[in-house]
């Protein structure tokens, strides 16, 4: 048998403290193997308060509020139901991030130390991410939802040179050696949690605002997945439009339904509640757990998918559920519908909804309340006008422009377009990324320089911008439909049918090839629905934008992307009905 060394494979865990579940006191001894260590206090330095380095809000937190509980993860439930948690204090979390940060530099990984991220949501990730982050190492974030294909493709394009992962993941990267051929380090996550400790103080390293922070893939959902190249500015720059958007403040408890946004909350003061559900497949969550956590931990803010709180307010509305303590709900991952919006404004007395706009290489763009759709949106979406997605956040600057599907090598092949035109949308601003990871031809394709230097992202989205400065999302650029007499928006279409209470969601598909396709609805009906084509062929006759389309598909269950299970594989509908 190999030995450890051989492989290059550490395998660390955190001893914990047998009483209450939480980690160790400072006072505590923690082990790693037979070597017993102390941890030691610390202070937050001037360096500190100068770095760029996103970690430096954790020691900041532990400084400030060192008892205040930074995570809480499930660990099991009492006869009752109730949900039994693992605490960490901040102070608890920087001491540990400190162990684990020295436990990962001994094992080689440092600064530019490329480190593909393969561990489960919660509090192991939290860890372990901004013990990474202190060491100015570079986190490879890749959804292992995505299909095994993908995935190895994204591994072996990002060429990490050090691996962080639960068990099975260290044994997949020894199955498909191909792909993990520059992982020349494997730190193995034990049976007993975290990746643990040296003992001895760690602060984050000096970072530049242009310095990178990490590499997260997209989704892949209308697409190849691609590596986003974020800089510790960037990050910086997300936690105070976040922040100051929505008014959080500290001491305010948090459930984020995707786990990448709990790295936000020590930045934000804000304790973490780290939910019981699969990542991978958000959809199957049991919305009777999400209902117990928020009402157990009298929950303030929480992030989710519309299909995540579809769910949520289904389980709400059948078992008399209301949710008081939330103050704000951001949905976002696709177009929320109005109706969701004014089902959730009904359970959460206390609270306000926020859809959110924005893309893994620029977010957040922009943002809108449950109460302006409601009031002012909702009936033009309903009519094809596309989805309200607000205005612009402080910082950030949109522009419509003339749609084209080549690389726009030169601002003076931009064609900004008027008011209400539809065109792709255009984006800048501090949380804006630069560069795909070791795809110059996708940079190429989805950034242009301004004469001033400024770098700006086309989303890849067409929508317009109306009187009042909002911008509208009509549908991404790739799922247009063209025919011979126009082009039609996939949200300004399915907005029309959607509005019927026997049609779940709907999808707009074009046949055949552009400019020369048939435009189809694909419609996933509602439990116990007998709804018909001459059903459907009415609701599209009763809007002229819907009135030439006559080719319509029932399908049970939509496509959807992996993230959120939100996003409607809309190619792969066109691919499925092209063939029957």
């Amino acid at each position: 048998m190999q030995t450890a060394k051989r492989l290059n494979l550490a395998v660390i865990t955190l001893r914990r403290s047998p009483t209450a579940g939480t980690f160790s006191r400072p006072h505590e001894r923690l082990a790693l193997g037979r070597q017993i260590v102390t941890l030691k206090g610390f202070s937050m330095t001037r360096s500190m308060e100068q770095n760029a380095n996103v970690a430096r809000f954790l020691p900041r937190m532990a400084v400030t509020s060192p008892d205040t509980v930074a995570v809480r993860a499930p660990k099991g439930h009492l006869k009752d139901g109730s949900i039994c948690y693992r605490s960490c204090t901040f102070g608890e979390l920087e001491r540990a991030s400190q162990a684990v940060g020295a436990a990962l530099a001994a094992r080689g990984i440092t600064r530019g130390t490329r480190t593909l991220l393969l561990v489960r949501p919660g509090l192991d990730l939290i860890q372990i991410c901004f013990a990474l982050f202190k060491l100015g190492a570079i986190p490879i974030v890749i959804d292992p939802g995505m299909g095994l294909k993908s995935f190895l493709s994204c591994v072996r394009r990002s060429e990490p040179t050090a691996m962080v992962g639960i068990p099975v993941a260290i044994l997949l990267s020894r199955v498909f050696r191909q792909a993990f051929a520059s992982v020349s380090t494997r730190v193995c996550i034990g049976r007993t949690g975290a990746p643990a400790l040296l003992g001895r103080s760690l602060e984050p390293v000096l970072s530049d605002p242009d310095e990178l922070a990490a590499v997260l893939f997209t989704s892949g959902s209308t697409g190849a997945p691609k590596g986003v190249c974020y800089t510790h500015g960037m990050f910086d720059a997300q936690v105070r439009l976040i922040r100051d958007t929505y008014q959080i403040a500290p001491g305010e408890v948090d459930l984020p339904m995707l786990p990448i946004f709990a790295l936000f909350n020590p930045a934000l003061g804000m304790t973490t509640i780290v939910p019981e559900m699969n990542p991978s497949r958000p959809a199957t969550v049991d919305p009777a757990r999400i209902v117990r956590a928020i009402h157990q931990n009298q929950v303030t803010n929480s992030f989710g998918s519309p299909v995540l709180w579809t769910r949520i307010a289904a389980y709400c509305e059948r078992n008399g559920h209301r949710l008081p303590s939330l103050r704000r709900v951001l949905l976002a991952g696709a177009p929320v519908p109005p109706d969701l919006l004014r089902r959730l404004q009904a359970l959460t007395p206390n609270g306000e909804m926020h859809t959110p706009y924005g893309a893994t290489e620029c977010l957040p763009v922009s943002t809108i309340s449950a109460r302006e759709v409601l009031a002012d949106t909702w009936g033009k979406t309903e009519t094809g006008a596309g989805t309200c997605v607000g205005r612009p956040l402080g910082g950030v600057s949109a522009k419509i422009i003339e749609s084209v599907d080549e690389s726009i090598s030169s601002w003076a092949q931009v064609n900004e377009l008027s008011d209400g035109t539809i065109g792709e949308i255009l984006v800048t601003g501090p949380s804006v990324t630069r560069t795909y990871d070791r795809l110059p031809e996708a940079t190429a394709r989805a950034k242009i320089i301004d004469p001033q230097g400024t770098v700006w992202h086309r989303m890849g989205d067409l929508g317009y911008r109306d009187a009042e400065g909002r911008l509208w999302f009509c549908g991404r650029m790739v799922e247009r439909v063209e025919t011979e007499s126009g082009t039609l928006f996939t949200d300004q279409v399915e907005g029309i049918f959607n509005r019927h209470p026997q049609i779940v969601r709907s999808a707009l598909i074009g046949l055949g090839q552009a400019p020369n396709q048939t435009a189809a609805v694909v419609v996933e009906r509602a439990p116990g629905s007998s709804l018909t084509v001459a059903d459907l062929r009415k609701i599209a006759a009763s809007q002229p934008l819907t009135a030439g389309i006559e080719t319509f598909f029932f399908h049970k269950k939509f496509p959807v992307d992996v993230r959120h299970n939100a996003k409607i594989h809309r190619l792969t509908l066109k691919r499925l009905f092209e063939r029957s």
